[in-house]
């Protein structure tokens, strides 16, 4: 079974994109974050054309999450409080960032970790206190349901070797997306309860990326940042048989800053 994360920066201006890439590569399911568009107008019907089944949460111009499933999907969630205690969840569901379904035994959680915009602002406050919701929300999945696959843009890139930066440079550390504190709170609420990077069980080397800034040419220079990730629960470690980055829509005319990443589950 294979699993896309893709952060589209808009799902209809980049719908070409999506197809496009889909009669190339077709995957069981295609994780879209950014899709920035309200449920009703969602571009189902050239989505449907090839196969896939859609499941979207969406909001006006920003944020939302959708699957394309060539399957469909089981038990299918929206948002933390399908899981969480409205208590526990506040307003951290206004923002349309979470959606999951279950393929073949596997639930897979999409995801659109908040950007944080600076560190110590309102939003980097906010950023923080939403992953430590998302902790408490996979706590709550494994207890059910063991083979868990979560993806998404996470909006940080953990160790300095994802980040084309030299190694030891220290303004790594005063970036939002590379701070410690966000580091330490990856840390605790994904690996602490057993999950790992796929990415990284194959390929632990330097140099690659899944997201590169419009400016400054960031793309022509390869000056990247890995921040969308394949993150597998202790069931599913060794169903996890490859990991790679796809940078080919990133060379598109008028592409998403992001680029897709795939993942195959021996499923």
């Amino acid at each position: 079974m294979k699993i896309a994360t893709w952060n589209v920066n808009s799902v209809r201006s980049r719908l070409e994109h999506v197809t496009d890439w889909l009669q190339e590569n077709p995957v069981d399911a295609l994780c879209l974050q950014e899709t920035k568009v309200v449920e009703e107008l969602f571009p189902r019907e050239a989505i449907e054309a090839l196969g896939y089944h859609c499941y979207v949460s969406g909001q006006k111009s920003y944020n939302g999450v959708a699957i394309l499933t060539k399957e469909p999907m089981e038990r299918v969630d929206v948002g933390f409080g399908a899981i969480v205690e409205a208590d526990k969840v506040g307003d951290l569901d206004t923002q349309k960032r979470v959606i999951s379904g279950v393929i073949k035994g596997v639930r897979i959680v999409n995801l659109y970790v908040p950007n944080g915009s600076s560190i110590g602002s309102e939003k980097y406050e906010y950023k923080l206190n939403w992953l430590n919701l998302l902790g408490t929300y996979l706590k709550t999945l494994l207890e059910d349901e063991p083979e868990v696959s979560v993806c998404g843009d996470f909006n940080i890139a953990f160790e300095d070797k994802d980040i084309y930066k030299e190694d030891g440079d220290k303004s790594i550390a005063k970036h939002v997306m590379s701070s410690p504190v966000e580091r330490e709170a990856l840390k605790t609420h994904i690996f602490d309860q057993g999950f790992i990077d796929a990415f990284r069980k194959f390929t632990p080397e330097k140099g690659h990326y899944s997201w590169w800034d419009y400016r400054t040419a960031a793309f022509r220079r390869d000056r990247g940042w890995r921040i969308d990730h394949h993150y597998v629960s202790p069931a599913l470690h060794d169903a996890a048989i490859a990991c790679t980055i796809d940078k080919t829509p990133r060379g598109r005319e008028k592409p998403s800053d992001h680029t897709p990443v795939i993942l195959e589950l021996d499923r």
